[in-house]
């Protein structure tokens, strides 16, 4: 069974990774930054995460263990898992410095304002900030990777759901690469393939977290696992979707999207059932 979802789960990583190109399209034919429908995309991924890792992951995480390892210490290990994936992407949040940080959402507005000089940013600054964006979404992009894949494998249909929720999230972020460095480089395609590339740390995730765990996947592993992608995902909802979702000034929108998000997972999760 799980030999043939590994196709299944990585296409679907690839299409989340990939998604950072849509942002990086979008940032160069559009003339003005939709807040309204970005705060809600955002506020929308987030609530789909959240829901999946409380409701479905970490239950999972917990019935699989109680039932490999008793029920003390398996729930003891799910929750562990889930404070590790938390611990690991601050971890490498912290590593990103703010001012590069690719979920620091910039506006096709504002990087206006840097063309003309209004922040005083150089060329040089610009094509730091577009490098250091690519650099940081890729490092992002690897363990996100990594849990669309493990997810997948296990359920392609929750594999779905996550990688549209990651693909959402992903689209922002083309934008910090793109727009910086075409102001940078004055060239769409260089940019445009830039940020493009940055997107393929998901599925490289996907492929080198299997080829590391393929010897070693078992229930008690699966287990571990889904409590581990749980906390990465709420971390990311939490520091990352919900605050950018915000940053606009519209704040019931982005809570709109949020229910909204966990209405469907909820529904769709039923469906399955």
């Amino acid at each position: 069974m799980i030999e043939n979802n590994v196709l299944i789960a990585f296409v679907l990583t690839l299409f989340a990774g990939l998604s950072t190109g849509i942002g990086s399209a979008l940032a160069f034919f559009a003339k003005r930054t939709n807040t309204k429908l970005l705060t809600v995309s955002l506020g929308f991924s987030a609530g789909v995460m959240i829901y999946v890792s409380f409701v479905e992951l970490l239950e999972q995480s917990r019935k699989i263990l109680v039932i490999e390892l008793g029920s003390h210490t398996g729930i003891l290990y799910s929750v562990a898992a889930f404070f590790t994936g938390i611990l690991l992407i601050m971890f490498i949040d912290r590593l990103v410095p703010s001012i590069e940080n690719p979920h620091e959402i910039r506006t096709l507005e504002a990087i206006d304002k840097i063309e003309k000089g209004d922040f005083k940013l150089k060329t040089e600054r610009l094509k730091k900030m577009g490098i250091m964006s690519a650099i940081a979404i890729a490092i992002h992009n690897f363990p996100e990777g990594l849990a669309t894949f493990v997810a997948a494998l296990q359920d392609p249909a929750l594999g779905v759901s996550i990688a549209v929720a990651i693909a959402i999230h992903n689209i922002p972020e083309g934008i910090a690469v793109s727009i910086p460095l075409f102001y940078a480089l004055g060239n769409r395609k260089k940019a445009f393939t830039l940020s493009f590339l940055s997107g393929l740390a998901e599925p490289l995730g996907a492929v080198i977290g299997y080829l590391l765990l393929m010897p070693f996947l078992n229930n008690v592993v699966f287990g571990l696992m889904f409590a581990f992608v749980a906390g990465i995902m709420v971390f990311i909802s939490l520091d990352e979707l919900l605050p950018a979702a915000e940053e606009f000034g519209e704040h019931h929108l982005a809570i709109y999207g949020l229910i909204s998000g966990m209405a469907l997972m909820a529904v769709s999760l039923l469906l399955f059932l």
